[in-house]
């Protein structure tokens, strides 16, 4: 299969002088995004040689902890909704869904049932 088309994501850290991030920004120019700044950052890669995923984690140190957990519960839920996109995988796919409601009312992001 020959490859027709590429796209970039970027991702620039602006770091202090203890390298911890100040600012982050992220552009995916086919997506319409440039130079958007945001707060974090959760990037995962599977290595399927090694068979273990890569990640990177980076927040600014303006990143207010109520955003932080916020940020959590949607990456959580966000992740379920891939797992059921990538598996069909319904049995699973509630359990995560119950997960994260679980952990969002123990953050007291919503309110108990």
């Amino acid at each position: 299969m020959a490859i027709k088309h590429t796209s970039e994501v970027n991702f620039k850290i602006h770091l202090d002088e203890n390298k911890i991030p100040e600012k982050l920004e992220w552009s995916a120019e086919e997506g319409g995004v440039k130079k958007e700044e945001t707060k974090a950052i959760f990037i995962s890669v599977w290595d399927s040689k090694k068979k273990e995923t890569l990640k990177m984690d980076l927040w600014t140190k303006e990143m207010p902890l109520d955003e932080m957990k916020q940020f959590f519960h949607q990456t959580l839920l966000s992740m379920s909704d891939t797992f059921h996109r990538a598996t069909s995988d319904d049995k699973m796919t509630a359990a995560m869904r119950d997960f994260s409601e679980y952990f969002a009312e123990k953050l007291e992001l919503i309110e108990k049932k």
